[in-house]
């Protein structure tokens, strides 16, 4: 495996003396892997992706983002990496979707009819052709997010980091923007990002990471080995999956089931517990 990204034993220090230890385990994204970060409000989930994307810089420990210090050459990397930020107010900056989206492209020297064609592209494939001439200003929150994620994916990056991506979003959207995003993935797409919706990971994620305040990565490993962590979860104020506490009490009455990551793999399981 190719490792895109490395942060080992983070420290950083914000202004107000907040101090923020991300260690325990290392944070590995190899190329091509789906990675998920869990973990409750002051985790440091936020922190470690601003230093990734470069917009921290730690004071102790080491990043690495294809192969450099993103604090001191991220401009090397950018055109590599989509970013979907929590707030994404911050991050829509012109007047219309279309407008938005095409920034990069035309940032990036594409004339005009060619930014707009390449943002045209995204916005039919995150099924948001609607909103081209619309003003981002009086779109919904929902409607914001997936303009600002065609903004993300418009340039094809090779890595694409998200901070709650579904936040704002309805089920049958999140369900959608699982959809996509493993379809990008398929394409050869590295993806990671934080949420807190555990009932989706198990659709989604390659890899977990657990983060806890305080405590740093608590846990890694796959969404059935994380599933299984209570105690890890319990740390991070994770509950776990309502299947995964179905399935275990199905275990302690003897009854021979995995546990499952997604709601197909139980279906399937109980329709081989009814069938016999």
């Amino acid at each position: 495996m190719e490792p895109i990204v490395t942060v080992s034993c983070l420290k950083h220090i914000y202004p107000d003396t907040t101090e923020i230890h991300i260690c325990g385990l290392d944070f590995v994204v190899n190329r091509g892997e789906r990675v998920v970060i869990l973990g409750g409000n002051g985790s440091g989930k936020t922190t470690l992706l601003y230093h990734i994307l470069g917009l921290l810089q730690p004071d102790e420990g080491r990043v690495s983002v294809f192969g450099v210090d993103p604090a001191k050459e991220y401009n090397t990397i950018r055109k590599r990496i989509g970013v979907l930020l929590q707030n994404v107010d911050d991050q829509i900056l012109s007047p219309t979707a279309v407008d938005d989206i095409s920034f990069s492209p035309r940032n990036y020297g594409y004339n005009k009819g060619k930014a707009e064609a390449m943002a045209e592209q995204v916005m039919s494939e995150l099924g948001i052709a609607h909103l081209r001439d619309k003003i981002c200003h009086y779109l919904s929150g929902g409607e914001k997010r997936k303009v600002a994620l065609a903004g993300a994916l418009v340039m094809g990056p090779e890595l694409l980091i998200l901070d709650e991506p579904f936040e704002g979003l309805d089920t049958r959207s999140r369900a959608e923007l699982v959809g996509i995003l493993n379809r990008r993935h398929r394409d050869g797409m590295t993806v990671m990002m934080t949420t807190h919706d555990l009932n989706l990971v198990g659709s989604f994620a390659d890899r977990v990471y657990v983060l806890a305040r305080g405590r740093g990565i608590l846990a890694a490993g796959t969404p059935s080995e994380i599933f299984l962590q209570a105690e890890a979860l319990t740390a991070s104020n994770i509950d776990p999956p309502l299947l995964t506490e179905l399935f275990l009490k199905l275990r302690e009455r003897g009854m021979a089931v995995d546990i499952p990551t997604h709601l197909e793999q139980a279906v399937d399981d109980l329709d081989r517990l009814i069938r016999g």
